[in-house]
Formats: C-alpha cells, sequence, structure tokens
C-alpha cells in the first residue's frame, strides 16, 4: 500500500519534472530554437492549434528561424500568434515562409528571463510538493484506519520527505542551469 502510494508520488514529481524542462526550452537563449515556439498556439479555423502541427521549422543561422506553414493560406493566422506570443519576435512573410530574427538580448531582458524561470520553476517545486501532500495524506489516512502500522508509516514518509527533496533538488538545478545560460553574454 505504501510502495503503491510512493509510486505514484514519483511519477507526479518525474511529471514536474519533465513538464520543467519543456517550460524552460521555451524561454529564450541567446540562440534561434524552434522549441521556443513549442507552447504558441494558432487560430487554425476557430480552434486553437500548436504551431509546430501547421508548420515544419528551420534555423539557416544563430539568430534566425524559418518557420514554412503546411497550409499556405494559415500564413496570416501564424504570423499574428507569433507577434502576439510572448516571445518577443518580429516576423516577416515573404509568401511561402516566415522569417524570424532573434534579437540580441539586452540586459534588462535577460533580468525578466531570469525572472520567469524562477517563477517557473517555482510553479513546478509547488506541484511536487503538492504530490508530497497528496501522499502523506493517503500514508496518514491508511495509518489512523489501522490498515498499516504507525512504524510502517514513518518509514514510508521518510521515504516520501527523501523523494521529494530528490525532485525539489533536481528542479533547483535545472533553474539555476537556465539562469547560467540565460546570463552567459
Amino acid at each position: 500500500m505504501i510502495d503503491e502510494t510512493l509510486a505514484d508520488a514519483e511519477e507526479q514529481m518525474k511529471r514536474s519534472v519533465d513538464a520543467t524542462s519543456e517550460d524552460f526550452a521555451t524561454v529564450r537563449t541567446g540562440r534561434a530554437n524552434p522549441a521556443l515556439y513549442s507552447k504558441v498556439l494558432v487560430d487554425y479555423y476557430g480552434s486553437p492549434t500548436p504551431l509546430q502541427q501547421l508548420a515544419s521549422f528551420n534555423t539557416p543561422d544563430a539568430r534566425t528561424i524559418l518557420i514554412t506553414p503546411y497550409d499556405v493560406s494559415a500564413m496570416r493566422e501564424i504570423e499574428k500568434a507569433l507577434s502576439d506570443s510572448e516571445i518577443g519576435a518580429n516576423p516577416s512573410n515573404d509568401g511561402k515562409q516566415i522569417r524570424i530574427t532573434m534579437p540580441d538580448l539586452t540586459e534588462e531582458r535577460r533580468k525578466e528571463y531570469v525572472k520567469l524561470v524562477k517563477s517557473k520553476g517555482e510553479d513546478h517545486k509547488v506541484s511536487v510538493r503538492n504530490a508530497r501532500r497528496k501522499a502523506k495524506e493517503a500514508i496518514d489516512k491508511a495509518v489512523k484506519d489501522g490498515e498499516i502500522g504507525e512504524d510502517d508509516g514513518d518509514r514510508g514518509l521518510k521515504e516520501l520527505d527523501a523523494l521529494t527533496k530528490k525532485y525539489t533538488d533536481r528542479i533547483d538545478e535545472m533553474t539555476k542551469n537556465k539562469e547560467a545560460e540565460l546570463l552567459e553574454v
């Protein structure tokens, strides 16, 4: 019973770490990266559709991304979604593809990105702690109901705390690495 609860909690914590990694990939560093646009949604025939389902990406150099829509009629909607995104890109359209030249990051913009990364990291640590809280409640209930002994419950809680520390530390490390990457000139 404890092992199942711990396995479920660990699975949720792993998903939080994976989500952290995905979120951090969308935060811009000095290089052009198609992952920046993984969260951009385009209003495609009335439904929000991820940009990566509507176009192919190419990075001919370190600061340029070429976006080639599969459906040329969606070009205007794609361009609008890119302009409205929080990435701060100015798309230019040649009729067949959209070119985005990434501007150099200013010191001020880098600091904004660092704040954003810290905020996203903290949000994901909260989800890890929520998984811990849910598992702790399940273990406490099992002890109270007499399904498991108090010693087993204490052992389970110690293992749960170790898991929580492991995953929050991993998110902290990812946050620190991303900050260093952002501040690198």
